[in-house]
């Protein structure tokens, strides 16, 4: 996404959540999002082939559940 882009996103995303963003967080917000937006693409640059599917669920482990 352009700079523009993460703007206009926020900007919507916070008006449709009745959020209102402090001029003084609105930097931070910009940036955090346009890091997500970054990694989203990672994630959406790998091919998938017809067969893939995503997991049924995850059940996450706690360190204290592995080491039993």
């Amino acid at each position: 996404m352009t700079p523009a882009q993460v703007e206009t996103y926020v900007d919507a995303a916070a008006a449709a959540l009745d959020l209102n963003l402090r001029p003084d967080h609105r930097p931070g917000v910009l940036r955090f999002f346009a890091l997500a937006a970054e990694m989203a693409a990672v994630v959406d640059a790998v091919p998938l082939e017809p067969h893939v599917e995503s997991a049924v669920s995850f059940v996450p482990v706690s360190p204290k559940e592995r080491d039993v």
